[in-house]
């Protein structure tokens, strides 16, 4: 199988292709890898490569090549070093609950993925692997925190990937780089059995990947609860993969143009989403703008995830150094990720008191939104992927707080979701006249109802296709 071929493939195409005999395991893992080895020097998406898995036996994904994260998940007897020097060589001793049902599923992994230090960004660019580049342009971010996943599917490496999300981690990459990004909702995946949730539930496990049926496909693979997981949400009553052919009906949109800050979306951002309204309106959808009340302020809201977010990584920060033995330095850990350190051991138990009530009010606020509306519709970012190195200018400047209003300026759509616990997607339905660069558009939508999203998203991807355009860096021009 030539790797151009391999690239035109998803990963229930190639499941396929396996499955038939028409090509063996052993011929699609050559050209995954050969694609790895053309490509990845361009984009460093993959921080190490893994030659010697096992072929899979069984599963709907039986053979398929895929890519982890380097963060999020365990594979026993790999590296999980969580794009840090703090805990570079750091070996897991089991699977993780996703890691077995990615097995189970049949998938092949090939190697693991860059990411931002502990995932404290929405950019790819840690001092353990260096920046990961957007295919689409070599000189602007891939996005994060899953920006090697991103990368690596965008490029053709790989059909699919692991990702997480925390804050926008699906859906942020997925949208900097012409993705479909899925946030499933709080509870859908294990995240066990280390930990019963991650960052006080505000992330969870999922995949990027170029088509709809895949991230179906995939959720149905990995979805459900497991022993010891602190709750489990409904079943769905269909597959996700047979959701995506249903017809979602005429469903009232909530349209959110600019960011609840008092910044504002870039013109073609907007231009991007309002024809993706029209575009809805003619489907058959109704689409109103509103002004959201997401029950606090934005200040409040940055202020509260800064919170989560700072108090889960210093414990996270001290659990690595006293397995490891190294010191919680900038020899160890970037500037940003010390900031986040210092502010979790400032905080009080009553703090992330205050911060669990906030988040229930945002919960509440956002539940009578969604008994008012179906889908959330917004950009996914205000604007376009920002250059290599303007990210994190000036981030030895800024405490705590501070850099999570950064991350929050950066994709202050996004934490929402993560927030709510709802899910939420990323589509490339858009894309900027001058550069070429993709515009992710997002929807969002009550808890659970992941059913729904995908058979809009189904609907869209057949309506505004998009698997035509191709990345700068495509294995499949190799």
């Amino acid at each position: 199988m030539r790797t151009a071929e391999y690239a035109e493939y998803d990963a229930l195409g190639l499941a396929e292709l396996i499955a038939s005999g028409q090509v063996t395991q052993a011929e699609v893992s050559i050209a995954a890898l050969s694609a790895i080895e053309q490509l990845n020097p361009k984009i460093n998406a993959l921080v190490e490569v893994w030659r010697s898995e096992p072929r899979a036996a069984t599963g709907p994904f039986k053979g398929v090549p895929f890519l982890v994260k380097d963060l999020g998940l365990t594979a026993k007897g790999h590296l999980n070093e969580l794009g840090s020097r703090l805990a570079a060589g750091c070996i897991a001793d089991e699977d993780s609950n996703l890691m077995v049902r990615l097995r189970q599923a049949g998938l092949v992994t090939i190697g693991r993925t860059t990411t931002p230090e502990l995932a404290a960004s929405t950019t790819t660019e840690s001092v353990f692997s260096g920046p990961t580049r957007n295919p689409w342009d070599l000189s602007r971010s891939a996005g994060g925190s899953s920006g090697g996943s991103a990368a690596a599917v965008a490029a053709g490496l790989v059909p699919a990937a692991h990702a997480t999300d925390g804050g926008g981690s699906i859906r942020v990459p997925a949208a900097s780089t012409g993705l479909f990004g899925l946030k499933s909702s709080r509870g859908r995946i294990s995240m066990g059995p280390a930990v019963d949730e991650v960052w006080a539930g505000l992330a969870v496990h999922g995949v990027v990947s170029r088509t709809v049926r895949d991230s179906a496909a995939l959720l149905d693979a990995i979805e459900g609860g497991a022993v010891g997981d602190p709750f489990e949400i409904a079943k769905p009553r269909h597959s996700y993969l047979s959701e995506t052919t249903r017809e979602p009906g005429s469903l009232r949109i909530g349209l959110l143009l600019h960011p609840l800050s008092n910044s504002r979306s870039v013109e073609p951002v907007v231009n991007a989403t309002r024809n993706v309204a029209i575009q809805l309106q003619g489907m058959g959808h109704s689409v109103d703008e509103v002004c959201l009340d997401m029950g606090v302020s934005w200040e409040s809201f940055v202020e509260m995830n800064a919170r989560f977010w700072s108090a889960n990584t210093a414990a996270w920060i001290d659990a690595i150094a006293a397995e490891t033995g190294r010191p919680i330095d900038a020899g160890t850990l970037e500037p940003a990720t010390l900031s986040l350190h210092r502010m979790g051991h400032q905080l009080t138990a009553t703090d992330l008191l205050e911060a669990m009530h906030s988040r229930n009010l945002v919960t509440r606020s956002m539940g009578h939104f969604f008994c008012k509306y179906d889908i959330l519709l917004s950009p996914t970012l205000p604007e376009l992927p920002p250059a290599i190195g303007s990210y994190n200018v000036g981030q030895e400047h800024l405490d705590g707080r501070s850099w999570i209003d950064r991350v929050f300026s950066h994709s202050p759509f996004a934490a929402l979701a993560n927030v709510t616990g709802s899910p939420s997607m990323s589509m490339p339905l858009a894309f900027d006249p001058e550069t070429g660069l993709p515009i992710g558009i997002q929807f969002s939508a009550g808890f659970g109802r992941e059913d729904m999203l995908l058979r809009l998203a189904g609907q869209l991807e057949r309506a505004l296709p998009w698997a035509a355009r191709k990345p700068e860096v495509w294995a499949g021009k190799s």
